[in-house]
């Protein structure tokens, strides 16, 4: 009980539906996976969450969870499983932690009771009046799971191969369509042989008769098949899709920071290429190779000869497609990576519109599109001529096997050298055209095979790289309070020889308000980004609360932090979606306390909408100050214990930085503030400022002993104040930032 009241706040009545939640928890917490209540996002209109949104959470925090409707005769002989969750009707859950089918009773515990507790017995009688007869089953992963697993060819063959059912049923529908594709040659071969030959019209009508059938059946299994095939990319489609996107979203920070967003982009687009080709071009010649399969047997019974030389015409053409494959990679990867170039030139004018119009750089955006644009045409020429090289020298075998073959059987047949006759000379060559196709097809999937390597390779640049899945589903969850310690903390950027952070040591109790001041690169904002566990390279101890930051879960940390920037990114969406961004099943009610605390109320309640107004894209129709204090309000509405400001009022003018200030001073009541600012006067009223210089802490202490003792605060104070004393600033040498 005691957690439920810490989760949902003191006095909070435990619903049933708060209830349900606890013992999926309960059922996690039983395979070790610790969640966190916080991290569930209800369905809309759900009054208790459902087994599938149960089952989804769970999923999405590591664990393989199921919701099923089972009956109790199936129930009751689950003796030796893990707890399962059972829904009861008012909207709450029960968790079954043992079973006795000889008795015909089932042990159950009370979600938020300890583990210790008694369970009691329940019948099949007095649970039905309880039980909707839906389960949660939880269990562990314990192999990796596609979500961590390497983006590879292995990877998105064992998501096709998942799909076994669908991938049966359109196979045996390709064996039957290929049985059914003999006949018509077959019915060529009769009508010409026996119809025309001998006049027959008795055969002719059960001809007719006959075709009628086979393409009724031949329509409709088709119909199955591409039905069958249609779900089947769909489903590849979908998964494909959430999976990359969830890696993507894994990716830490600093990734990132040290790529171009345009081309991150780009490589991340180059995996629906994989996409289309395993549900396109390569389903469909695997799916014409059955086609080969049953017909090839066919033509070597009605011609050896001439089935000899369809084979080696096609062989033909798959060994030129070989010899050209290397160089037409080459050419196509610089083509692909010219278009990604482009591409990231292209977000880059419409992301930064505003300062292409503001600086009249259109010129200078336009010379740099025609010159990316240029690149992209000259190696797509290239890659074109190379590919015409092999299309050019493949075209005669092609018209071999389509045109030479029936002269070579027309030949046998003038000159008798076989027993081919002109109805099995035409049906051959219904066929052959069958068999010609999926080989042909076969060696041009290897060419297509060849750009789908690239774009799988650009795809795996980004989605290979290390992720934060670990950290974000492991690690402890202590109650924050907010007392920080730095314990001879050092740490490098990557790539970079000087040290951002050298040795720095201190330490503040729960519910400071620190401030960081010092010139720009002195380390200031690298300490918040440490506290917020973008960086966790870093040697030395960095306690919160006395547990080192890097045992901590990073959900669970950031979660407990509130965040303001300098540059806040509003979502398009009403202003309660952008408060409440973070913890989307908060009510309106959270909304308009956290506005108030933050100062945006007054201006909110004053637009037409108040809380469903809409803001647009880059937050054209709010001020900056109106956005920083929604970015407030979007951090404090959470209640976190620490709150991280960095240069959250550089950008604001006076009168909306007087307001923020004012604000902050209610917001710091009974929470550790960590403020990051270049103008002191804003840092006057807190408790210990830190000044760092080049990466090391040179002193820390309130302002009034600063001003006395530390050479460097007490100049930058001068500096920001000469309208207050311009004769002590007269005697001061000019400390720049940039210096």
């Amino acid at each position: 009980m005691e957690q439920t009241q810490h989760v949902s706040g003191p006095g909070t009545k435990v619903t049933p539906a708060l209830i349900r939640l606890y013992a999926a928890l309960a059922a996690a917490r039983f395979h070790g996976l610790d969640l966190d209540i916080r991290d569930f996002a209800a369905e809309p209109g759900e009054a208790s969450p459902s087994p599938a949104s149960l089952a989804r959470w769970l999923n999405e925090q590591g664990a393989v969870a199921k919701g099923m409707r089972l009956r109790w005769r199936y129930l009751v002989r689950m003796g030796n499983t893990p707890p399962v969750v059972l829904m009861f009707r008012d909207g709450s859950a029960g968790l079954m932690i043992a079973s006795d089918p000889e008795r015909g009773v089932v042990w159950l515990r009370d979600p938020l009771g300890g583990d210790g507790d008694t369970p009691v017995a329940v019948d099949e009688v007095r649970l039905s009046q309880v039980w909707t007869g839906d389960v949660l089953l939880v269990k562990r992963r314990r192999d990796e799971s596609e979500a961590d697993a390497r983006f590879d060819l292995l990877w998105f063959a064992k998501m096709v191969l998942r799909e076994k059912k669908i991938l049966r049923d359109i196979a045996l529908a390709s064996v039957v369509l290929s049985i059914l594709q003999i006949f018509p040659a077959l019915i060529v071969m009769q009508v010409i042989d026996r119809v025309i030959n001998y006049h027959s019209m008795a055969t002719l009508i059960s001809m007719i008769g006959f075709v009628i059938i086979l393409s009724f059946y031949e329509i409709l299994i088709t119909y199955g098949r591409r039905e069958l095939s249609l779900v089947l990319s769909s489903r590849l489609d979908a998964r494909i899709s959430l999976h990359a996107f969830n890696r993507l979203l894994a990716l830490p920070l600093e990734f990132y920071e040290r790529e171009q967003t345009g081309e991150i982009l780009g490589r991340f687009m180059a995996i629906f290429k994989v996409r289309d080709f395993l549900t396109g071009q390569l389903m469909t010649t695997f799916l014409d190779l059955f086609t080969l399969i049953v017909v090839l047997p066919i033509l070597f019974m009605l011609s050896a000869t001439m089935a000899w030389m369809t084979l080696a015409g096609a062989g033909c053409i798959g060994l030129i497609v070989i010899l050209f494959l290397p160089i037409v990679t080459r050419v196509m990867s610089r083509q692909i990576r010219a278009e990604m170039k482009r591409s990231s030139v292209l977000y880059e004018s419409i992301a930064g519109i505003r300062t292409v119009k503001t600086l009249a750089l259109e010129p200078t955006r336009r010379e740099e599109w025609d010159r990316v644009t240029a690149d992209v045409v000259r190696w797509k020429l290239a890659a074109g001529r190379t590919a015409a090289w092999p299309q050019t020298l493949i075209m005669p075998f092609d018209t071999f096997i389509n045109r030479g073959v029936i002269l070579v059987g027309a030949y046998l047949v003038l000159t008798n050298h076989s027993n081919l006759s002109g109805g099995t000379l035409a049906g051959f060559m219904l066929l052959g055209g069958r068999v010609a196709a999926p080989l042909v097809g076969l060696a041009k999937l290897m060419e297509a095979f060849n750009e789908v390597t690239v774009s799988l390779g650009e795809a795996g640049a980004v989605l290979n790289q290390p992720t934060e899945t670990k950290a974000l589903t492991t690690g402890m969850r202590p109650v924050i309070k907010g007392a920080l310690s730095f314990v001879n903390i050092n740490f490098s950027y990557p790539g970079s020889t000087t040290k951002a952070l050298k040795d720095v040591n201190f330490e503040i109790p729960a519910g400071t308000m620190l401030g960081l001041v010092g010139r720009s690169g002195s380390g200031k904002s690298t300490i918040t980004r440490l506290l917020q566990g973008v960086s966790r390279n870093y040697l030395g101890y960095l306690r919160l609360d006395g547990v080192d930051l890097r045992e901590i879960n990073l959900t669970h940390l950031r979660r407990s932090f509130g965040v303001v920037l300098q540059d806040n990114f509003l979502f398009r969406g009403t202003i309660m979606d952008n408060i409440t961004a973070g913890r989307p099943g908060l009510t309106i009610e959270d909304a308009i306390r956290a506005a108030r605390l933050a100062g945006a109320e007054e201006f909110i309640e004053r637009m037409p909408a108040g809380y469903d107004t809409w803001i647009e894209e880059g937050s054209t129709n709010i001020s900056g100050g109106q956005r920083q204090r929604l970015a407030i309000a979007r951090a404090v509405i959470s209640d976190p214990k620490l709150m991280i400001l960095d240069e959250a009022t550089s950008a604001l003018d006076p009168e909306s930085e007087a307001l923020v200030n004012a604000n902050l001073k209610r917001i710091g009541k009974g929470r550790t503030m960590v403020i990051v600012s270049h103008r002191l006067s804003s840092l006057v009223d807190c408790d210990q400022i830190a000044v760092m210089d080049h990466g090391e802490l040179v002193d820390i202490a309130p302002h009034a002993v600063l001003l006395e003792r530390c050479e460097i605060y007490r100049t930058l104070w001068l500096q920001q104040n000469r309208h207050l004393n311009n004769t002590a600033s007269q005697d001061v040498e000019p400390y720049g930032e940039g210096e």
